[in-house]
């Protein structure tokens, strides 16, 4: 009876928390959607087609307008596999409330967005991405320079048919997301050594910020 009580007090402890923590959220953002929405089409404008120049625009900018103190300026690039899609990403900044990468792929790929806690804005810095929601018979188009808003709960297909690349904003509550990212190496690809250095990056970076006041 004692446990069943104790049971009870913390689940009200930690509903209480995340409401009041869920209603203040916007205080712990630190990026905004505009801003890399324009930073995204400035470096297009910049650079074009010349993705690394691209990014390389769009993270220096970073560094000198927002705070460099919160970004990881090392290009450490990991393969990503969820949804059944498979790319690759550059982790820029990674804590509690957002994440903010690099995603893509040189050779098109195809998957399930997954059903997350927080907004995702995928900036589209070099190619198409496609999308379907059920009930459609017309695609989704988002080409060079655009975004694709998935709001929170939200879920689509997705596809790149060829070179794809885009700056991947997240703003929500992130930890939630990592099972979607993990689920599909126990379920098929078996690769450790990648989610090793995915745990490694993303634990790494988010501990950081959370010792600089970051949430």
């Amino acid at each position: 009876m004692r446990c069943a009580s104790f049971a009870v007090a913390l689940l009200a402890l930690f509903t209480g928390l995340y409401s009041y923590l869920n209603a203040r959220l916007e205080q712990f953002y630190i990026f905004d959607p505009s801003h890399l929405h324009d930073l995204s089409q400035r470096a297009i404008a910049a650079h074009g087609n010349d993705t690394r120049s691209v990014v390389n625009f769009i993270v220096s900018e970073l560094g000198e307008k927002v705070t460099d103190t919160h970004l990881n300026l090392d290009e450490e690039w990991v393969f990503n596999n969820a949804g059944g899609a498979m790319g690759a990403m550059y982790i820029i900044h990674a804590s509690i409330t957002e994440y903010l990468i690099i995603f893509g792929t040189a050779i098109g790929t195809e998957g399930h967005t997954g059903r997350h806690t927080a907004d995702d804005y995928f900036n589209i810095l070099q190619g198409t991405q496609l999308a379907y929601v059920p009930g459609s018979y017309e695609p989704e188009v988002y080409p060079q320079g655009s975004v694709h808003h998935l709001r929170r709960g939200e879920v689509k297909q997705y596809k790149m048919d060829e070179s794809c690349f885009a700056l991947e904003y997240a703003r929500g509550w992130i930890p939630p997301m990592l099972f979607f990212g993990y689920a599909d190496t126990f379920s098929s690809t078996l690769d450790f050594p990648t989610l090793w250095a995915t745990s490694r990056i993303t634990g790494r970076e988010m501990i950081s910020n959370l010792l600089k006041g970051k949430m």
